[in-house]
This record gives C-alpha cells, sequence and structure tokens, in this order.
C-alpha cells in the first residue's frame, strides 16, 4: 500500500512544481522590452558607425581626386606653356626663312 501513496504523493509533486514552472515567465516583460530596445540601439549605433567610417572614406577619395586633378592642371599649363614656347621658334625660324628667300630674290631680281 505504500508504493501507490509514493506514487501519487510524487505525482502530486510533480503536478505542483510544473504548475508553479509554467506560471512564471522566463523573462520579465520589461526585461525582455528593454533588452530589445538596447539590442535596437547597439544596431543603430553600429550603423551609425559604418556610415560614418564610409564618409570619411569617401572624402579621403574625394581630396585624392582634386589633388590629382591640381597636379593634371598645373600639368597643362606647363605643356601650354612649352607648346607656345616651341610654336614661336618655329615661327621665327620660318620668319627667317621666309625673309631670306625673299632677300634671295630680291637679289637676283637685281
Amino acid at each position: 500500500m505504500s508504493k501507490p501513496i509514493l506514487l501519487v504523493f510524487l505525482l502530486v509533486i510533480l503536478i505542483v512544481t510544473s504548475q508553479f514552472e509554467w506560471r512564471q515567465p522566463l523573462v520579465e516583460p520589461d526585461a525582455a522590452a528593454t533588452s530589445s530596445s538596447q539590442k535596437q540601439k547597439q544596431i543603430s549605433d553600429r550603423e551609425e558607425a559604418v556610415k560614418e567610417k564610409v564618409i570619411i572614406s569617401q572624402e579621403r577619395h574625394i581630396q585624392r581626386l582634386n589633388e590629382l586633378i591640381k597636379s593634371l592642371q598645373l600639368q597643362l599649363l606647363q605643356c601650354k606653356g612649352e607648346n607656345e614656347t616651341q610654336n614661336g621658334t618655329e615661327s621665327s625660324h620660318l620668319n627667317e626663312q621666309l625673309i631670306h628667300k625673299v632677300e634671295r630674290k630680291q637679289i637676283l631680281e637685281g
């Protein structure tokens, strides 16, 4: 007779403890809400940090491109100056050759 009583007693204890566990929430609702909002805040903070890094990287690239543009503009100005100098000397050579031809014609004619 003691076995059935022991079994009933264990069954009652099992039922009581299981009811207690079912009613007890695993995480408090406020704690779940705060942890969720904290996670959202952490995610948004990480996203902002990544955005800032991307912006800083783009600004660096823009600065490098501006420096390259200035360098190329300077080189272009130098090339234009050299071309003008070469064109000036070439035109003076042509002028000299033309003058010599005119002088030769005048000598031959005269």
